[in-house]
């Protein structure tokens, strides 16, 4: 019953794209620069970070210029994550807070400049969890595994489309409201208009007839 329940939402949601936010970037950072990577969150979204330098001497040890202090924190200045002179590291948090999150790198100054490359993998949603371990802990065959993935992928994409929603009728709203106040103004505006135009009427007829011209 439970491979039939899961064919079935395999046939139902096969023609679904699925959504897995991924931000996987290599970049270079000099001595004594900082550089901030930001990631939208909502709330009780999982998160998951890892970060390190990439050494390009391998199998010599990193030179002592290349460390890093790295930290993260929301849009409302929240740390969710600290590190000081590391060269390697990882993060993993529930966002407690809607907005955009900041994972900022630090290289310390150094004299000579060096430059730094680091790898950086942010994974959020669906993307964050160990299906590794879901798989063992479970221990389901490789095609319920894959469904739940799936499965997990469409709750994302239903959040998404709810909060999506949520974002249209904010819109709406504030569009219904603007117009309303354009329409306010525009009658204000003939309002004064007209008042405007009679006064100056009624300046020139009594110009007119204090010149006895009428």
């Amino acid at each position: 019953m439970q491979i039939e329940r899961w064919s079935l939402l395999l046939v139902l949601i096969s023609g679904i794209l699925l959504w897995r936010p991924v931000k996987s970037i290599r970049f270079d950072l000099e001595s004594s620069q900082t550089k901030c990577i930001a990631e939208e969150l909502k709330i009780n979204t999982m998160t998951l970070g890892k970060y390190y330098i990439v050494n390009s001497n391998e199998g010599q040890p990193l030179p002592d210029s290349h460390n890093i202090t790295v930290g993260v924190t929301s849009m409302y200045g929240n740390a969710y994550h600290h590190a000081d002179n590391v060269d390697e590291g990882q993060f993993a948090f529930q966002a407690m807070e809607e907005g955009d999150y900041l994972a900022c790198f630090f290289a310390a100054d150094h004299k000579p400049s060096a430059t730094i490359t680091i790898d950086f993998d942010w994974k959020s949603g669906v993307a964050a969890k160990d299906w590794t371990n879901v798989a063992k802990k479970d221990s389901v065959q490789l095609m319920e595994l894959e469904l739940k993935k799936m499965y997990e992928s469409v709750i994302s994409i239903h959040h998404e489309m709810l909060y999506l929603r949520e974002r249209e009728e904010e819109m709406q709203k504030l569009n219904r409201s603007t117009n309303s106040k354009m329409a306010s103004l525009s009658f204000l505006w003939i309002f004064v208009s007209l008042s405007v135009s009679g006064l100056q009427l009624w300046h020139l007829k009594f110009f007119f007839e204090k010149k006895k011209l009428l």
